[in-house]
């Protein structure tokens, strides 16, 4: 009980220390930024936390807005609907913040965005993917991040233009409504690609032996292994065993956060070599500044970013950016100056642009990764590898 007290008191100080960082004056340019601070995405919330304070903070120590500082609100959305519409309406009615941004699970960035609309205060969706958030025409909502939809072309590019011999593939999946959503994008990716889904295989998280599913997967013989799991443990688990069973399909392809973490590396040893990953981003990526954060990020808070974090760093850059070049900041005034945005960030470059269906939305690439020699080495597109792949990626 004492454990979990100490606990629970560190917590709060944690996040106490967090709104005194971004506590401002009367003479400071109000922003606001929705993310989950508690619930069961705080994890990835609290480093995009960590990354706006960093934001601000060396945005203010270069004279902030035209002489005058940033203040950052940050608001906890609690990972859920009726959280985030109560933090949005606070942030605009109370706060009077002039420009809101973050936004990660979809559903509740939804829920906030349509308010945003609304009230006509413009909003810079930073991690949130859902397709419908840059497809209702609406003037006031950009989106920096790639759109789930298009989380996948990079592979199907790599598919196409370097591993030709790929015919068939098998799905592996944990049993979740996330990684099974993914999973039905891949099915249909590959569909698409020509390639014949031989089997489909899920899991439940937390499993200690998948030796008996990937036998099963072995017997069908896959080209390509697709594994969806946001849980690090599963994926440590299913490719260490793999193998041990001298499982060597022509490629190992991680959907979802579980291979993207350092201690998957750590933790998966040697097995981990060749096996390949999807991602937005990666400190590895040649964009300017973006090792430079990922260094500062761990000098400050003794722990690695994850994308997350870097999607909402480049946001706090993107929203000051707009910021300079509004002369008098009405809402209007300030929808307008993002939508003229065009600058490069850690992220990478920006400018919101319409195209399909979509309107006021950057356009970048994922990252297929490939773990090789134990570093996470950028494979595809080719214009931003940092290696040539491995493949087949036999181990």
């Amino acid at each position: 009980m004492l454990r979990k007290s100490v606990i629970g008191v560190t917590y709060f100080a944690l996040l106490s220390g967090f709104m005194l960082a971004s506590a401002g004056t009367a003479d400071t340019i109000k922003i606001g930024v929705l993310m989950p601070l508690t619930g069961s995405n705080a994890e990835f919330g609290i480093i995009q936390k960590k990354s706006v304070v960093m934001a601000v903070d060396e945005i203010n120590a270069a004279g902030g807005i035209n002489e005058e500082k940033i203040e950052a609100i940050i608001a906890d959305t609690q990972g859920k609907v009726d959280a985030g519409r109560a933090a949005i309406e606070k942030l605009i009615t109370r706060d009077k913040v002039i420009l809101i941004g973050g936004g990660f699970s979809s559903s509740v960035t939804w829920a906030a965005i349509s308010i945003a609309q609304q009230k006509k205060i413009a909003f810079l969706v930073n991690s949130a993917s859902a397709d419908k958030i840059t497809e209702q025409g609406w003037d006031f909502i950009f989106r920096l991040n790639q759109p789930i939809s298009e989380h996948l072309d990079t592979f199907a590019s790599f598919i196409e233009t370097v591993a030709t011999d790929i015919k068939s593939a098998a799905i592996i999946h944990a049993n979740s409504l996330t990684s099974s959503s993914d999973a039905r994008r891949f099915f249909k990716k590959s569909g698409a690609l020509g390639l014949k889904t031989v089997t489909k295989e899920s899991f439940e998280t937390g499993a200690d032996d998948f030796r008996p599913l990937l036998l099963r997967v072995k017997t069908k013989d896959p080209d390509l292994w697709y594994i969806v799991t946001d849980d690090v443990n599963d994926a440590v688990l299913l490719t260490r065993q793999s193998k041990e069973l001298n499982l060597n399909p022509k490629l190992i392809v991680g959907g979802a956060i579980g291979f993207t973490r350092p201690e998957f590396k750590k933790s998966a040893g040697i097995a981990s070599n060749y096996v390949a990953y999807i991602t937005p981003w990666t400190a590895a990526v040649t964009y300017p500044g973006a090792k430079e954060y990922n260094t500062k990020f761990i000098a400050r808070y003794n722990t690695a970013p994850t994308y997350h974090g870097a999607q909402a760093y480049a946001a706090v850059y993107v929203m000051a950016d707009a910021l300079k070049r509004t002369k008098a900041r009405t809402p209007g005034n300030v929808r307008d100056a993002l939508a003229k945005t065009d600058m490069t960030t850690i992220f990478g470059p920006v400018k919101f642009t319409a195209y399909n269906k979509k309107s006021r939305q950057n356009r970048l690439p994922t990252l297929l990764i490939q773990w090789i020699d134990g570093n996470a080495e950028i494979v595809w597109p080719q214009h931003l590898a940092t290696k040539k792949a491995i493949y087949p990626a036999h181990r």
